[in-house]
């Protein structure tokens, strides 16, 4: 093999964060009204989080009577029966992973399947669950519970917030009536409901039906970075119509995206909310958990995405691959070296290894093992890739690749191509290094 003409090119990938200022994840309208034989008409405002863009709702006089009057029966009655024919047409998805969910007491989860029901059939003013306000929940778990709704169901892509009445004898809370807020309206949802599943349909049919989950993990994070370019400026981009159908989104997008297409193809994956490290200190940021052959790892594939961690430009001039593996089934230890996450959802403790990329692509080093190396290359090779991702179990590890790979160029034994150029990017975060031949 000749081993001239070669040139390096070094690109040190600095993850600056997950989506950056404009995509904070920011608060989203909550309206409440009180009435009862007290004042009547009592408003306050608070916020649910994670979701962007919106449009705040206005806000008016709740005009609802009391509890057990013949006006609040007679409108109840007329309500009930609008809320009957809409079930009929949820936007709900049966199979969807209801991890969050899970982490609620009986009576949280009562009002959990409350509030799901209303929302995924546009509905208003329902009655939260007596029985659950007589076991203790109350308005400050509104807010929570509606947040595990939304992060078990991306399908519910038009929901922007709630509104809720309380109604009250003197200071006790006898009932509550939750009511969503919607970013567009019914006909409109419909048809980018179908928009969605037509664009998920397609992506789907393209999956090995008899593949194993990790294999059905991996698919489905590639084609959304392939399919997908992060942009903040992007419409919708906390929900799946802005990945599905206009291609641009932001971290939010990324991971409903990624949990939508999984749960239909029988892999258990829900949203995790939290914060990453970025220029201007810690900033909101979305990424999935999924569930792999029994054990939990996390997938960041914003983090995995070209266009998100190179958005000056440098990564498509330079060449570097689309396709970053360093957030793909990590465990809690490796995730939480950049990303740290939200207190409302307990996450489980992420330590299994075997779904990992790296591990599951042999492609994980313990120390600079030639045989190893080679058969990385050769692979990648057969596979017409023209680039090869390593990752070393240790600093030590890590230390000895580069000086191999690099300061000694032994990089050229594993590469059948003369006269090529040659780049690699590094994280010494994530210890991973990834070499590729550009046509420069």
């Amino acid at each position: 093999m000749k081993k001239k003409n070669y040139v390096f090119l070094l690109f040190c990938l600095l993850l600056l964060g997950g989506c950056n200022a404009s995509s904070l994840l920011k608060e989203v309208p909550r309206d409440f009204s009180v009435t009862g034989p007290g004042p009547v008409g009592e408003q306050g405002s608070g916020g649910q989080r994670n979701i962007e863009n919106i449009r705040r709702p206005e806000t008016g006089q709740s005009s609802a009577s009391a509890p057990g009057s013949d006006a609040a029966q007679g409108g109840k009655d007329v309500a009930q029966g609008e809320q009957d024919a809409a079930r009929k047409e949820s936007f709900l998805y049966d199979g969807a992973f209801e991890y969050s969910a899970g982490t609620l007491s009986e009576a949280e989860l009562t009002w959990y399947e409350d509030i799901k029901r209303t929302l995924g059939s546009f509905g208003e003013k329902e009655r939260l669950d007596a029985a659950a306000l007589a076991a203790g929940c109350d308005e400050e778990d509104i807010d929570r519970i509606f947040q595990c709704v939304l992060n078990d169901h991306p399908e519910l892509f038009y929901v922007e917030g709630y509104s809720y009445t309380r109604y009250t004898r003197g200071d006790k809370i006898t009932a509550i009536a939750f009511s969503g807020t919607y970013s567009i309206d019914r006909e409109t949802a419909e048809g980018r409901r179908k928009e969605i599943e037509a664009a998920a349909e397609k992506i789907l049919s393209g999956a090995d039906e008899e593949a194993d989950q990790y294999a059905k993990v991996k698919y489905v994070y590639d084609t959304i970075i392939r399919e997908t370019d992060y942009d903040p400026a992007s419409p919708d981009n906390q929900n799946v119509y802005s990945v599905f159908v206009n291609n641009r989104s932001v971290c939010q997008g990324y991971a409903k995206a990624i949990q939508y297409l999984l749960n239909r193809l029988g892999v258990e994956c829900t949203l995790v909310l939290g914060t990453v490290e970025s220029g201007e200190g810690q900033e909101g940021h979305a990424w999935n958990l999924v569930k792999v052959d029994g054990e939990y790892y996390y997938v960041d594939a914003t983090w995995g995405d070209a266009s998100y961690t190179q958005q000056d430009g440098e990564a498509e001039n330079a060449g570097i691959p689309e396709i970053n593996y360093d957030y793909l089934n990590v465990t809690t230890e490796e995730l939480l070296k950049t990303h740290t996450l939200g207190e409302n959802i307990p996450m489980p403790q992420c330590a299994a290894t075997e779904a990992n990329y790296y591990f599951r692509e042999g492609a994980l080093f313990t120390s600079y093992d030639r045989e190893q190396m080679k058969g990385l290359f050769d692979r990648a090779e057969e596979q017409g890739r023209d680039d090869v991702t390593v990752k070393c179990a240790d600093w030590e590890c890590y230390t000895e690749v580069l000086t191999e790979l690099v300061d000694n160029h032994e990089i050229f034994r594993y590469l059948g191509e003369s006269g090529a150029t040659v780049a690699y990017a590094k994280n010494d975060n994530q210890m991973s290094l990834t070499f590729w031949v550009t046509n420069e």
